[in-house]
């Protein structure tokens, strides 16, 4: 009886845990004098409920005593995880745009070679009176120009036969012309389209006998040179006013 008494001054110790979830507590414990003292512990299976029938059929009748503890508490509200990632999209977007610096007016823009020299000697041999003294340049820069995406970059002249004067009146074609056909060299550092790596010089040239040109590029900022030739003339130029255009279109595709 003292062994059985000894519980009366026993610690009970509260668990609790929120995971890994373990088993609740589930006890049922018997003693009795009878027999000259037995214990029941936890019975289980078929014969587990004879001997706790017997066991309660004894504590009925006056005989033995009986422990019971049971804990429970409900399970998790879902499925416990013990790590969690959250994946947190960024996007932002950035218009195609495609810059060149041509000064602050249109007049930036006008490139006039001035008087266009020609042998007008009265000393000169035949086969050269009237013909150009020398070939009329221009040179051009901008030091922003470029474009944030794969681009294409255009030069186009308005005539195939270059600078035209429209108002030359009568002339020999044999000797005579009234256009100057001319060259442009454009040149700027890039890359070529969908390459990606550094930037190496890039060149765009139209010739005397082209209407235009174009070269596809990656994204590329840089300054850009155009150089305008018109050489010298195997004819004489007829007198009057020479004239024409030359587009540089940078072009987002």
């Amino acid at each position: 009886m003292k062994k059985i008494l000894c519980g009366a001054v026993a610690a009970v110790a509260l668990v609790g845990t929120v995971s890994p979830a373990l088993a609740q507590t589930a006890q049922r414990h018997y003693a009795s004098t009878a027999f000259g003292g037995t214990t029941l512990t936890n019975p289980s299976g078929f014969g587990g409920a004879i001997a706790q029938a017997i066991a309660e059929t004894g504590i009925a009748f006056g005989i033995g005593t009986r422990y019971t503890a049971y804990a429970d508490a409900p399970s998790d509200s879902e499925t416990a995880t013990p790590q969690v990632d959250v994946v947190f999209h960024l996007s932002g977007s950035v218009n195609k745009d495609c810059s060149f610096y041509s000064g602050n007016n249109s007049n930036a823009r006008n490139i006039d070679f001035g008087v266009i020299g020609v042998r007008t000697g009265n000393n000169e041999n035949v086969n050269s009176a009237f013909e150009m003294v020398g070939p009329a340049t221009a040179n051009i820069e901008s030091l922003t120009a470029g474009c944030n995406f794969n681009n294409e970059v255009e030069i186009a002249k308005n005539d195939v036969k270059g600078l035209v004067n429209s108002a030359a009146g009568g002339y020999d074609t044999n000797e005579f012309q009234a256009n100057i056909p001319y060259t442009v060299n454009a040149s700027w550092t890039g890359v070529a389209v969908n390459s990606v790596a550094g930037g190496s010089a890039q060149s765009l040239n139209v010739g005397s006998n082209d209407l235009s040109k174009t070269k596809q590029q990656g994204a590329w900022r840089s300054a850009m040179n155009i150089a305008i030739t018109a050489p010298v003339v195997n004819k004489g130029l007829v007198a009057g006013t020479y004239s024409g255009t030359t587009t540089l279109t940078l072009r987002a595709l």
